[in-house]
């Protein structure tokens, strides 16, 4: 071993028995078991995040996690001498969530609801204030998506010449931008005026320790990180997390979340299951990470309702969701977001050449609406007058 890893690896109390390369790191073999070592590119301060949040689960049972491992000096990041940073930690050998199998898609599913049901019991802390923790509301992100999508349409229409791909996208454009509009609209008003706050949980409310709490600057536009409806300053919504019940009905349910959940991050192990890959883990609505999850495996197959309850089933056995985080779910399915995908690639690439696999993924789209809308009524037939 004469590469630059070794030094990394050689300031951590272990024996490292085999080392071979992985996707952008080295899986390491030691005295201790698997070990995955990759170069840093985040901030320290981050890093610690992840690790206190990973170091409260219980990874005892059926549910694991890639917790970090520190070097011989107690850090969490290491540092070689020509300035590469790398960090070390707990890895596994098992194959990714094969979203082909029904069975491993209803345990993914079962494994994600318990560490959801974990992670609100952490109660969030003043140190966590960054931005890459307080993301934004949910709906701005989609509206700047319809943005992007407006923007792509005008070009297109703007050109004389169109291609086969700007023929289809002008063909479908108004039934997908309608289904974004009525999503975001739809999301703004499950909590209209809603708090800002972390969800109940772990004693997150009554404390009051978010009321002096500030957003990184423009987070939110306003540089603040509370955003309560009718409480003007800091003191007020102080005096107000305090007398307010904890089960305020607009409240938003905000929790951590794991921020990139896909069949890529959940390993399929023998007694467990390993959801891994938690840099991009924030503040936000956790059925965000169920939508996800469920949509790659849905537009696998073809918006088969069957499976689409099973899931589902297989989630809220674990962790039952309000009406209005159905709801939620709901809007996210609806948001057309791979259509969205789609035209953003378009205007951001070359339009010189533009791949036939784009425009046979956009009439894809529009074959498996009629699927699709299946899927959708009955998933807001369930939502209890919510949507």
């Amino acid at each position: 071993m004469n590469e630059k890893y070794v030094e990394a690896l050689e300031q951590y109390d272990m024996e490292v028995r085999a080392v071979r390369k992985g996707r952008g790191s080295w899986i390491c073999e030691t005295d201790q078991g698997c070990r995955l070592l990759k170069e840093y590119r985040g901030t320290a301060r981050r890093l610690e995040f992840e690790d206190e949040v990973l170091g409260r689960l219980d990874t005892r049972g059926s549910l694991r996690a890639d917790r970090y491992l520190r070097n011989r000096e107690g850090g969490l990041m290491t540092v070689t001498g020509d300035g590469t940073r790398y960090i070390l930690k707990d890895w596994f050998l098992d194959r990714e969530c094969n979203i082909k199998d029904g069975y491993e898609i209803r345990q993914a599913l079962s494994r994600l609801a318990m560490l959801h049901s974990q992670l609100r019991k952490i109660e969030f802390k003043e140190e966590w204030n960054m931005g890459s923790i307080l993301s934004g509301p949910l709906e701005e992100e989609l509206e700047r998506h319809n943005r992007e999508m407006q923007r792509a349409r005008n070009y297109i229409r703007s050109k004389r010449k169109k291609s086969e791909f700007e023929l289809c996208v002008i063909g479908s454009y108004q039934m997908f931008y309608d289904q974004a509009l009525e999503a975001v609209q739809g999301i703004r008003e499950l909590w209209p005026g809603a708090g800002e706050l972390p969800a109940e949980g772990g004693g997150q409310y009554g404390s009051g320790q978010f009321g002096s709490r500030q957003y990184e600057s423009g987070q939110y536009g306003t540089g603040k990180c509370l955003k309560l409806g009718p409480y003007q300053d800091d003191q007020d919504a102080l005096e107000a997390a305090e007398v307010q019940p904890p089960g305020q009905k607009d409240r938003k349910p905000l929790y951590l979340c794991h921020g990139d959940l896909d069949q890529h991050h959940v390993l399929m192990g023998g007694s467990y299951t390993a959801i891994i890959e938690y840099n991009r883990m924030h503040l936000g609505i956790q059925i965000s990470d169920l939508y996800r999850f469920m949509r790659k495996v849905m537009e696998k197959h073809g918006w088969n309702l069957d499976l689409g309850l099973s899931m589902l089933d297989s989630y809220e056995r674990v962790l039952p969701m309000e009406p209005k985080e159905r709801g939620c779910l709901y809007y996210l399915f609806l948001y057309p977001e791979k259509y969205w995908k789609q035209l953003n690639f378009y205007y951001n690439a070359n339009k010189a050449w533009i791949p036939a696999r784009n425009t046979d993924k956009l009439r894809g789209l529009e074959e498996q609406q009629q699927a699709r809308n299946s899927f959708l009524k009955r998933l807001k037939a369930d939502c209890k007058g919510c949507v």
